[in-house]
């Protein structure tokens, strides 16, 4: 009796179809991709890390509370300010590899010329927009610096110049990313096809 096998799975783009993955025996073959570490930036090593102390807080927390009974009283407002910091200084990650949410289905009944005119209008306003934010964080900062965080003895200023220094970064990778659209001639916004970046 023949062993039916099921119909073949669409593969991803990455894998060589002209290889097979299983030999006749049943055995796996097949290479990944080598590893590129050089697409990532400090914001993205960064992030990582103060992310992967959050992930320690948490579990310590969950350790304490559900295992030990007595939960340690800092471990939740430590987790906030941590979030605080990834979601701030990761969004610059966002804004160097333009994936944050952008809509592009009215540029593809707009004329090029017009196409090209919003989206370089759209690359000021976004620069614009991050550094006047970067200038109120940093107006913010000296002004938290008396404040202190509720269980911790730690100025609220830490806190606050992570968050400045994030709209900082969001704000020179988003004119980075404008220069590369001037130099280029399109963004995303008008060839979304034609993305450079994968």
């Amino acid at each position: 009796m023949a062993v039916e096998h099921p119909p073949p799975r669409p593969t991803h783009d990455l894998i060589d179809e002209s290889e097979p993955v299983l030999d006749d025996s049943g055995h796996f073959h097949a290479t990944d991709a080598p590893i590129d570490l050089s697409v990532y930036r400090f914001e993205d090593w960064f992030t990582l890390i103060v992310f992967w102390l959050l992930t320690l807080d948490i579990f310590y927390q969950f350790f304490t509370r559900y295992v030990l009974s007595s939960s340690a009283s800092w471990t939740e407002e430590i987790a906030r300010y941590l979030l605080i910091v990834v979601v701030f200084v990761g969004a610059s990650m966002g804004a160097r590899r333009n994936t944050h949410i952008h809509v592009e289905f009215l540029y593809r009944y707009l004329p090029v010329w017009l196409q090209r005119a919003m989206s370089t209008l759209v690359d000021v306003m976004r620069v614009g927009f991050l550094g006047y934010a970067t200038w109120l964080a940093v107006l913010l900062v000296p002004k938290m610096h008396n404040l202190q965080m509720t269980v911790v003895d730690f100025p609220m200023s830490a806190i606050y110049s992570l968050v400045a220094a994030g709209f900082a970064l969001m704000t020179w990778r988003s004119l980075q990313l404008a220069m590369r659209h001037w130099r280029r001639g399109w963004s995303l916004l008008e060839r979304p096809a034609e993305d450079p970046e994968t």
